[in-house]
């Protein structure tokens, strides 16, 4: 006889378990608490839609918080076994420049979604929608906000984290599992914008501008790519991948200090030795010498008094490890991604929950982070496929 799965909640993780769960062993339905499956996975498709990173596996698993279970599920589905799958229903990928990993040209958000939904119809998967889970009944069934109760033989819960309300990611649902005494960790924005105390006028000059081609640094950790200075302050793809230490700081010290190199491909020695050569003003070399761009050069000048910025080993100092010092998150519903729900520390090798025998937990409802770029996407499918493939082998 088959078993039966619930799968609560209809996100990434969610659809890569019941696409790769035998369904010659088990019947399996999908909770969602929409009336569609997949919302944040559309969202996450405006900006330009990462499916993965194609980096080598091994450093593709240094960019994630250390987790021996995540790396597990990492390696048993790559980011080149998740482009196999995709390319196998009908969706080619290529390799951009930056080395993420995008659906070919033309292919839109929702056909991935549609082509995905098309292998779980044909797997005669049940989507119940506007199912909203509320918590645990006293004998363990799962309970509905329409008092309506349900039973199965395996749970798997795929609830999202707590940012993008507008998508049901809205992480309401961690007092349920603190109430089974299940470890949990209060939820946290990650790969989100940073707050500055910017000069008006700087603002004036700067606001909405891009500082490219920089490297930033905090607590050891060091990432090169792009930042935005915006009103609040920055964000960008350099600032995301920090997240865990920034967190850290403002968590310990009520505020965080990153160091902005604004030259990364050159060595202090060589910042200094063109200043130094050069008997043109300031300003100039800058701007002709060390190709600064207008950006870069108005945030030396509002971090700097005059007397810094003209003495040329202070400047030079600066242009290598200027520090920036962020006040705090952006709210955490304007958040790519949370950290925090359920711990790691509560689910064994199989992502089972330990005090719950059934019931296991995947997804971004665990406390992990990633950078963006194809990480957190690759993470979902990879835990979804790894536990489906666990399910299937378990007699």
């Amino acid at each position: 006889m088959k078993k039966t799965v619930a799968i609560i909640g209809g996100g990434p993780s969610a659809l890569a378990a019941a696409a790769f769960l035998n369904m010659d062993q088990f019947d399996v339905a999908i909770y969602e608490k929409n009336k569609t499956l997949g919302r944040k996975f559309l969202v996450a498709g405006k900006g330009g839609f990462n499916l993965t990173h194609s980096e080598e596996i091994e450093q593709m698993i240094s960019k994630y918080s250390e987790s021996p279970i995540l790396a597990s599920a990492l390696r048993s589905f790559t980011n080149d076994d998740f482009r196999d799958w995709l390319k196998s229903i009908g969706i080619p990928t290529f390799v951009g420049s930056s080395k993420r990993v995008y659906p070919e040209k033309g292919i839109k958000p929702i056909e991935v979604l549609n082509k995905i939904m098309a292998i779980l119809e044909d797997n005669s998967v049940t989507i119940e929608y506007e199912k909203s889970w509320s918590g645990f009944n006293p004998d363990g069934t799962l309970l509905f906000e329409s008092g309506e109760t349900i039973s199965a033989d395996i749970v798997v819960f795929s609830l999202g984290g707590a940012s993008w309300k507008v998508t049901g990611s809205d992480g309401t649902w961690l007092g349920a599992f603190s109430n089974q005494g299940i470890e949990t960790v209060p939820f946290l924005p990650a790969n989100c914008a940073y707050q500055v105390k910017w000069k008006d006028d700087f603002l004036q000059k700067a606001e909405g501008q891009p500082l490219k081609n920089i490297a930033l640094q905090c607590d050891g950790k060091r990432c090169k790519g792009e930042l935005v200075i915006t009103n609040f302050g920055l964000e960008g793809n350099a600032i995301y991948a920090l997240s865990s230490e920034i967190q850290a700081q403002l968590t310990q010290k009520g505020k965080a200090i990153v160091q902005l190199d604004l030259k990364p491909m050159m060595t202090l020695e060589a910042v200094t030795n063109k200043l130094m050569r050069s008997e043109a003003k300031t300003t100039e070399i800058l701007k002709s010498t060390l190709n600064l761009s207008k950006t870069q050069i108005h945030l030396l000048k509002t971090t700097l008094t005059k007397d810094e910025f003209l003495s040329k080993s202070i400047l030079a100092d600066s242009i290598k490890q200027l520090p920036i010092q962020l006040e705090s998150t952006a709210p955490i519903d304007e958040a790519i991604s949370t950290t925090g729900g359920i711990s790691m520390n509560a689910i064994n090798e199989n992502f089972e929950l330990k005090t719950l025998n059934g019931s296991y937990c995947i997804g971004e409802m665990l406390d992990w982070n990633a950078p963006t770029g194809g990480y957190l996407l690759q993470a979902c499918f990879s835990m979804g496929a790894y536990l489906a493939r666990r399910l299937n082998e378990k007699k």
